[in-house]
């Protein structure tokens, strides 16, 4: 019996520019496969516009290729492995029983719960986007697992390029939009700001994690609630955003006591008085 070729796709610019590769090598495609991951049983893990583009794009590559994309879930949602407990590892640890809570930046669960089962369907040869400009990762290839781009020579510049010209440029790139995750502790400062002001019923939804979470969401031992915190104060005025030399102290309530009597002691000295 022959291999099976199976294109794992992310919907990012080099996994769909491996479409076009596969094509310009001849090589076989039998299957694309994609791990879909969900936040809750009715809330997708990725943000509107990208939910919108996967289906626009699983048209075009249907038409194009003959190809249905095949979406797998894992066994649980986010949600629910979040409130998973931490099981017998052999010896008795200090974290026993404890919720997984939100993931490390180390040993990540949800990698291992949410995404890896679905890539195990594959038993064949399995084509991943990794781009000729990514030596860092060229580890993780194999006779099993093989990269077209770097085969045909593609940097992640020509990736974007073929996916703009094909229409298959994700929203991630042309928006303020991030891929993956809404909820991935990896995203930046500014796309938090982002989630919290354009989603904020996923934001609560994080809040209402983080109360039950025994880990931090960030690793330097801050919290969701730490930075609703500091969002807050940077609503009301009391915080730059793009001040560089924020410390996590000023969001301390004796902080912002000080600086309401500053602001007080300055109108005082205008001529303001009290309001």
């Amino acid at each position: 019996m022959s291999d099976q070729y199976t294109l794992s796709l992310s919907y990012g610019k080099d996994s769909l520019a491996c479409l076009g590769a596969i094509e310009k090598l001849g090589w076989s495609l039998d299957r694309i496969i994609h791990a879909e991951v969900w936040a809750t049983d009715t809330v997708p893990a990725e943000l509107p516009p990208m939910v919108e583009f996967k289906l626009k794009a699983d048209e075009i590559i249907k038409r194009r290729y003959g190809i249905k994309v095949e979406h797998f879930r894992a066994k649980y949602t986010f949600e629910q492995a979040f409130y998973l407990r931490r099981g017998r590892t052999g010896r008795k640890t200090k974290h026993e029983g404890e919720l997984y809570g939100w993931p490390l930046q180390k040993g990540q669960w949800c990698l291992q719960q949410l995404k890896r089962p679905v890539f195990d369907i594959s038993k064949g040869i399995t084509y991943v986007g990794i781009a000729s400009d990514e030596p860092g990762r060229f580890h993780d290839l194999s006779d099993r697992k093989i990269s077209p781009l770097v085969e045909i020579g593609w940097d992640e510049a020509m990736c974007r390029r073929w996916c703009k010209e094909n229409d298959l440029l994700s929203p991630i790139y042309t928006t303020a939009t991030r891929g993956g995750c809404w909820f991935c502790h990896n995203q930046s400062l500014q796309q938090l700001r982002l989630l919290r002001k354009s989603y904020p019923d996923y934001w609560a939804l994080m809040l209402r994690w983080d109360l039950d979470s025994p880990t931090t969401f960030h690793s330097d031992g801050h919290t969701i609630h730490d930075l609703e915190k500091r969002f807050q104060m940077e609503d009301d005025g009391y915080i730059n955003p793009n001040d560089r030399s924020f410390r996590w102290s000023m969001i301390d309530e004796d902080f912002l006591y000080r600086q309401i009597k500053l602001d007080d002691y300055m109108d005082i000295r205008s001529g303001g008085g009290f309001s």
